[in-house]
């Protein structure tokens, strides 16, 4: 509670600091815990959130790299928030105070943020390289980094993260957005999770069923792109195409005979003609143990089973990826997969207008990762 009133009364004298020509220096007060910074240390920090300071951009908002005048590096994410899922203040403050209390080797410590009219910032530690997506994933020469233990050691990371997230910590959190992009890097290349808890922060909880399915088309389940359906197996099936994507070094969405083609697909035809190790990263040059490339890949394809409730627990993935659960007779179901999110969303509208429609303009709440009703699934 002394940090959460900390913040409260840090960024409630925010408009009453903006007023004076000098600005006194709060970083020299700042104990390590999460803050509350103003607009005008932020914009310094990125020098006006210059173009050339933005290092990446997600479903929540832009990020840029930021200098505090201690020195320490950090990145401002600037959040993209609907005016109707809008938390206050005080409520956005003590939230995100409690996100920045939870600790795991494997999330990205959040700092602090600034809360100024409507607008609002997170503030992270800085990571030296970048995420998965920019680092890993972007040519062959920066896979050529990752051999396969660095492989091995991110996915087993993330994984167990996850299951920190779903199983240890109470409430429960789902991540929601599990994707390469979100999976930033240390300068050890140790992985971090990012935007966790931030479907709940930005989301009205009232709810567990989504008018509006937000995500990356293939890392979607089929079952949230479908119905607004969210769970603890919606993230596992987000992890398992992330593993199918890290060992493979392949696109979750890519181009083959003129139609789009998902690395799911690509890994249930492997494995249907007993060849799962045609999908391991040819860069790799055969420098890996065949037996657990694998047991990785066939991790990865029994995550994203077509059916939610057949798909493993998070704490099961993390025991099969560091070989403490036999796999020896595991049977695998098909996969499923969203073909074309553009027109799950199309229909979401038409629907959303008509709900409106005869409802008088009410607004539907969307989901939250934190509900109950959620959670027990």
């Amino acid at each position: 509670m002394k940090i959460i009133h900390s913040c409260f009364s840090t960024c409630f004298s925010v408009k009453e600091e903006t007023k004076q020509e000098e600005e006194p220096n709060k970083e020299d007060e700042s104990d390590g815990n999460f803050r509350v910074f103003t607009y005008r240390e932020l914009a310094s920090a990125t020098r006006g959130f210059h173009p050339s300071h933005k290092i990446g951009e997600g479903g929540f908002g832009s990020v840029y790299k930021g200098g505090l005048r201690d020195g320490t590096l950090v990145a401002v994410k600037v959040l993209s928030i609907e005016m109707e899922s809008m938390r206050g203040e005080r409520e956005f403050v003590a939230e995100l105070a409690t996100l920045a209390n939870i600790k795991h080797q494997n999330l990205v410590i959040l700092r602090g943020c600034c809360v100024e009219g409507a607008k609002r910032y997170l503030v992270y530690d800085y990571m030296e390289n970048n995420n998965l997506h920019h680092t890993f994933l972007g040519s062959e020469e920066s896979r050529m980094r990752f051999n396969w233990e660095a492989r091995k050691e991110v996915s087993i990371g993330v994984a167990s993260v996850l299951a920190f997230l779903h199983e240890e910590l109470k409430p429960h959190i789902l991540h929601r957005d599990i994707k390469s992009s979100n999976i930033l890097l240390d300068r050890d290349f140790t992985p971090k999770v990012s935007d966790f808890g931030l479907a709940k922060l930005l989301r009205d909880d009232k709810s567990y069923i989504s008018t509006r399915v937000a995500g990356t088309l293939g890392y979607l389940a089929p079952e949230y792109a479908s119905s607004g359906q969210v769970s603890r197996k919606s993230d596992v099936y987000s992890f398992g195409v992330l593993l199918l994507e890290i060992i493979s070094g392949r696109p979750v969405v890519g181009a083959y005979e003129d139609r789009e083609r998902f690395i799911v697909e690509k890994a249930w035809a492997a494995y249907g003609e007993n060849d799962l190790l045609k999908m391991v990263d040819p860069v790799l040059d055969m420098n890996y143990p065949g037996e657990e490339a694998k047991r990785f890949l066939m991790v990865g394809l029994l995550c994203v089973q077509e059916t939610a409730k057949i798909r493993p627990r998070m704490p099961e993935v993390v025991d099969m990826l560091k070989n403490k659960k036999d796999m020896e007779c595991v049977q695998i179901s098909k996969p499923g997969f969203v073909e074309d999110l553009r027109n799950i969303r199309i229909r979401q509208e038409v629907m959303h207008s008509s709900e409106e429609s005869s409802s008088g303009g009410a607004t539907f709440a969307s989901t939250s990762s934190l509900t109950t009703s959620t959670l027990a699934r």
